[in-house]
């Protein structure tokens, strides 16, 4: 057998997407307060999973919005997203997003992002997001918008 490796020594496994993003200090996260409303609920009584997405979108508007970046001038698409259900959540529960910068590229940023319910962490997400100008094509990231996403650069 040339080329075929005989060794069957178990290789450790890096962790999970969650378990890396779990183990990130998120006391200077971005907060974001989610009102969950009744619709969000499935016929199962927990929050539907493609209200997660929406949740989370919803913290990020707030997060560019408590950065100081106009509506108008946040032109971005989102190239990326990368969920992990962890807990449901369920009717009533307090639901707050936390979110913190994992990366900042030339024309791209990384959010990484918990659900908590009540404090518990739910949900674990990391999205791409790209800044685009006409057409809809890739453009650098302004030099005010990278200092505001070094204060919540993941650590």
């Amino acid at each position: 057998m040339s080329g075929a490796s005989t060794d069957t020594t178990p290789r450790p496994r890096p962790p999970a997407s969650w378990e890396a993003l779990a183990s990130l200090d998120w006391a200077r996260a971005h907060r974001a307060g989610i009102q969950m409303r009744y619709g969000d609920i499935d016929a199962m009584g927990h929050l539907n999973n493609a209200v997660y997405v929406q949740y989370l979108e919803t913290s990020r508007v707030l997060l560019m919005r408590d950065l100081g970046v106009p509506d108008r001038d946040d032109r971005s698409v989102i190239a990326r997203l990368e969920l992990d259900y962890r807990h449901e959540v369920r009717w009533g529960q307090e639901v707050t997003v936390e979110s913190l910068v994992e990366r900042i590229g030339g024309s791209s940023w990384t959010v990484v992002s918990r659900l908590l319910a009540d404090g518990q962490p739910c949900a674990y997400a990391r999205t791409v997001q790209v800044r685009v100008g006409d057409g809809l094509r890739p453009e650098p990231l302004p030099e005010a918008l990278r200092q505001s996403f070094s204060g919540l650069l993941a650590r």
